[in-house]
Order: structure tokens, then C-alpha cells, then sequence
């Protein structure tokens, strides 16, 4: 199964550049056909005996492969390239890769990496001359728990998915000054902004329409006298460009407001102090042809444009880190992200989805998940998460544990979220398994439960629902098996059961204190087909203007 982007491929897939929010003009692709091949041993290898096609994980159609090797076995790149051009540094990124990774230039080792899920740097310019080899050495190990893994699981089938092994975002060069602007770190206040640069220096930072403000130690707070605030419904950005005496780099900020107002006795999640209903869906991300990397970065724009054609105004991006270019098309487009963190540590079927979805959704969790190696991987992936990704401005929301997966402490990770992040909402435990430390209620509700649909001491957040299914002929990528929670078997059943329980249940539970409804999901992904949109994302079961009715109906109930 291909989406129209796969079927289209470029010869160098992904060749956008990889970090809209600090942008310079040196940037050399490596993506494209790059030598692979596969080992037990850790050496190096003498030949190799295959292709992969960079970015795309070769569990995927698209890297050439269509193959999950040997949990453990070691998945080796090779390309070469030649020096740029530059009196300064040369630095290598690979946007992302799963799980440990160790990189080589000229049979010299560079560096190592491990987690999955952020962007990695090398400085790689001692080990250069004018042609040459780069090597790269990926492991994957699902049996290791203490790496966020999310969805993937050795045997897929029903919610969980194909894994992913390897590198799965650009790889690219880009040539810095000796002394180089290393991080950008954008804070939002209300109506004011503070720029931060790492390493501290002096310079300027010059914002379209503004004018130019003085950096002192490396940082400027910058408070428009008119603000224009971001929304899903005018998502205004500042350009900005920061100049120091060595170095030049673009960007940008925007302006809003989040807080939880009482109103008419009520907590409401309020955006530019007005309550605001985030009507969401839940997207975890996949694509059939390259899994975790979408075939194309206009794949991104595309879901988004299709989601707010429906009138969703949110993405719950569901136990995955994308590449930056998504939050990217999310700020510039005007989407709500609520960004989950990515689950590592034990899971039970019975224990965590089973029992709770019938009711049992009370139990301590400090005796959870107690492998000291499980609890340090999680929050240090965390960490990596909120410090890559806090610059959007689409992101609004944080979610810490979904559905007890990987649970531990949360009464004490939220604290800790806190102080890498206070200017958002968090939600620590969505779905069940509550303790006391959370900014919201958060529930999930397959099975007609509405009952616990009432109001709260917290802004009520209803974090999952519906996932109600219809199978598109042609469009299916595992015939004969399907999984969601309410099966329709014509497209005007789907439509009138959607319409029916947002007109029934969360329409009327917005007067009574809803802030927030993320439903199940944008698209099918393998087995599971309660998608809007089929996998290959070619079919739309929703009917625009009755989900832009919905959309209306939700706001005038707020």
C-alpha cells in the first residue's frame, strides 16, 4: 500500500531542510541510496550486501528492504561525500534513529547516541579530508525496556504496530563559524517573548516589523505594544533573525496565552484568556509505505489541512516525537499539538487496558516499573523531548503517561516536567490511573461509560474517544483483520454514528464543563481502521460540512 507521495518519490527523499525554527543557508543533504547490510558481530563489516533508502527505516516499503531484522543485530549505513566548502565547522545531524547508534568518519570513531527519538549531532571536523566514508551503526532491541518504544512490538497485530529500527529522519551536513550559535531557546509569556542563545554572546536580534533589539549575555525579552496573538484561527508568526559577529541564524516566535479560568463555576482551559474547546484527533504518525517517516514533508501539511478541512483545531500526537518539520506546519498552519511523551518500562494487556476500560482505573504507582535503568530512560527522554520541541508554539499541551504505560511516580515526574516547562499545560496520567499531581481530568472513554463525563475540580479533558471503524475495499492494508470499537458496515452508518455521538454525548458535555475531545483517530494505521482517513490517506469516510457543523455547534456550547 502506497500513498500518492510514495508513488511520486524524489531521488533524494526529504530534501527540505530539517530545522525550520534555526535555519542558516549551509545545508547538504545525505539522504538517497546509502550501503547497508546486517550483523550479529559489532565489527565493521568487509562488504555490503545491500541498499537502504535514507531517511526510511527498513522495516519500510519505501527504504527498499521491507524487512524487520533480529532484535539485537547491527544495521549498517555507508555513504561517502565530499568536505564542504568552509573555513569553519562542519556538523553531521541524523534527525533520528532507533536505538543506539555510533558514527564513523574515515574508519575514526566520531561519537555514539541512544534513545530513538531526538536529533543527533556530531562535530565532525577533525575526521574530514577532501572524500569521504561515512559509516554508521544502528542496534535495535525491543527486549530492552528501558528505550522509549511507543506503539512498536516484535509481533503487531490490533493497536500495536510494525516496529521500527535504524534511521528513520534526514541525515545532512551543515557548515557553522568556530564560534557558532549551538540553541536557540524560545520562551513564551503572555505577551511577551524571551530569546535565549547558547552559547551566550552578544548581537542582535531583528524582528520583521519590529526592529531590532541588543542581546545581553545572550538573551532578549521582547514585549510588542500591540501583540498579535497565535491560534489555531490566525496563527501569526514573528520572523526573527539573530546576528553575533560570527554567526547568522533564522527563526521565529509567536504569542499566546494559557491558563485555567473559572468560569460560571466551571475550570476551563483557556487560550488568549478566552475558554477555548480543542477539538481534536488522535495522531500517532504512520504511514504505510515509510512507517514512521512520511513519504514526502508535504504529507504533513497535507493531514493537517485535511483536519481542519473537517474542523478539528487539535493533533493529540499519540507516543511519538516527529520530525521538526511537522511542528512546523502545525505552527505556520494553526494546529493545537498535545504532544505525548514516548512509553518505555512493562505493559500488561490486562492490567493496563483490560480491567481499566471495565472501571478498575485506581492503583499506586509508585511501585511500578521499579528498574532504576527503565525510570532514568523515560525521564531522560523526557527531557530530550520538552528541549527539542518546546519552541513551537503549537504545543500546547504535554501528556507524561498514557494509560499507565510504563507508569511510575507520576505524583513526582510532574514536578519535574514542571521545571523543564511551566508555560503549558500538563497531563500526567491520560485515560486512567490518576494520582493527585495533574493540571486537568483526563479520561478515555470507548464503551459507552458517559456516566464519567462530569464536571471536575480540574478543566475535564476527554483525552480518547469514539475509534469507530469502516473498511474501505482497496484501501485496506491487512484484508480480513480489523480493529476498533464500533464497527459500521456502510460510509452512511460511519457518518451517522460520528454525528450521533458528538451531537448526544460531547456536544451536551461541553455546557457542563468539557474543555477538550480528542477523537480516535485521523487515519487507519495497519489493522486498526476507525480512521477519517484510510492508511494510504486516498479515501475521506467523514462528510466535511457535517464535521464542520459538529466543529460550529461545540463552540456555541462553549
Amino acid at each position: 500500500m502506497y500513498t500518492v507521495h510514495g508513488e511520486n518519490l524524489s531521488k533524494t527523499p526529504w530534501d527540505c531542510y530539517p530545522r525550520p525554527q534555526m535555519r542558516r543557508n549551509s545545508y547538504v543533504n545525505l539522504n538517497g541510496i546509502w550501503d547497508f547490510t546486517v550483523s550479529h558481530a559489532e565489527a565493521f563489516p568487509e562488504s555490503y550486501d545491500r541498499k537502504i533508502l535514507v531517511p526510511f527505516c527498513p522495516e519500510s516499503p519505501l527504504s527498499g528492504l521491507e524487512t524487520h531484522y533480529p532484535e539485537g543485530a547491527y544495521l549498517f549505513y555507508r555513504r561517502t561525500f565530499s568536505r564542504p566548502q568552509t573555513d569553519g565547522r562542519i556538523l553531521l545531524h541524523i534527525g533520528a534513529a532507533d536505538q543506539e547508534l555510533s558514527c564513523y568518519v574515515n574508519s575514526k570513531k566520531v561519537g555514539s547516541h541512544s534513545g530513538g527519538y531526538e536529533a543527533i549531532t556530531f562535530d565532525i571536523t577533525a575526521y574530514l579530508q577532501e572524500e569521504n566514508t561515512l559509516l554508521l551503526r544502528c542496534r535495535d532491541d525491543l527486549r530492552r525496556k528501558e528505550y522509549p518504544y511507543g506503539k512498536q512490538v516484535m509481533k503487531r497485530g490490533g493497536m500495536w504496530y510494525t516496529p521500527v529500527s535504524g534511521i528513520w529522519q534526514t541525515v545532512w551536513l551543515e557548515s557553522v563559524p568556530e564560534t557558532y550559535i549551538q540553541k536557540l531557546e524560545i520562551t513564551n509569556r503572555g505577551d511577551r517573548v524571551t530569546i535565549c542563545v547558547s552559547p551566550p554572546q552578544e548581537g542582535m536580534v531583528t524582528v520583521a516589523d519590529l526592529g531590532s533589539y541588543p542581546l545581553t549575555d545572550g538573551r532578549v525579552e521582547i514585549s510588542p505594544e500591540s501583540p498579535h496573538f497565535w491560534s489555531p484561527e490566525d496563527p501569526y508568526l514573528y520572523e526573527f533573525s539573530v546576528q553575533t559577529s560570527t554567526d547568522r541564524v533564522e527563526s521565529y516566535f509567536a504569542l499566546r496565552t494559557l491558563e485555567v479560568q473559572t468560569v460560571d463555576g466551571i475550570p476551563r482551559l483557556c487560550l488568549n484568556s478566552k475558554p477555548y474547546f480543542f477539538h481534536g484527533v488522535l495522531d500517532q504518525g504512520y504511514w504505510p509505505d515509510g512507517l514512521f517517516t512520511p513519504p514526502h514533508p508535504q504529507a504533513y501539511a497535507d493531514d493537517i489541512l485535511a483536519m481542519k478541512k473537517l474542523g478539528f483545531n487539535t493533533l493529540r500526537k499519540h507516543i511519538k516525537v516527529e520530525a521538526e518539520e511537522f511542528y512546523y506546519q502545525c505552527d505556520k498552519l494553526g494546529m493545537v499539538v498535545f504532544q505525548d511523551m514516548v512509553n518505555n518500562g512493562s505493559y500488561s494487556f490486562l492490567q493496563d487496558t483490560a480491567l481499566p476500560t471495565l472501571g478498575k482505573q485506581k492503583r499506586k504507582d509508585h511501585r511500578r516499573n521499579r528498574d532504576p535503568k527503565v525510570r532514568q530512560g523515560f525521564l531522560d527522554a523526557m527531557t530530550a523531548t520538552v528541549n527539542q520541541l518546546k519552541n513551537h508554539p503549537c504545543i500546547l499541551y504535554w501528556t507524561i503517561f498514557n494509560e499507565g504505560w510504563g507508569q511510575f511516580d507520576s505524583d513526582r515526574v510532574y514536578p519535574q516536567l514542571k521545571a523543564l516547562d511551566d508555560t503549558r499545560f500538563i497531563d500526567t496520567t491520560s485515560g486512567w490511573f490518576r494520582r493527585k499531581e495533574t493540571d486537568v481530568e483526563s479520561l478515555h472513554i470507548y464503551f459507552d461509560r458517559w456516566g464519567r463525563l462530569k464536571p471536575a475540580q480540574k478543566p475535564l479533558v476527554l483525552s480518547e474517544f469514539g475509534g469507530h471503524t469502516y473498511a474501505v475495499e482497496d484501501h485496506l492494508w491487512n484484508p480480513g483483520k480489523a480493529y476498533g470499537y464500533k464497527t459500521c458496515k456502510t460510509p452512511e452508518a460511519y457518518r451517522r454514528s460520528i454525528e450521533t455521538l458528538y451531537r448526544s454525548v460531547i456536544i451536551p458535555a461541553v455546557k457542563k464543563g468539557l474543555c477538550a475531545a480528542i477523537y480516535t483517530q485521523l487515519s487507519d494505521v495497519e489493522d486498526e481502521i476507525n480512521g477519517f482517513f484510510t492508511y494510504d490517506r486516498k479515501v475521506n469516510k467523514a462528510d466535511p460540512e457535517t464535521m464542520q457543523a459538529i466543529a460550529r455547534a461545540l463552540f456555541e456550547a462553549l
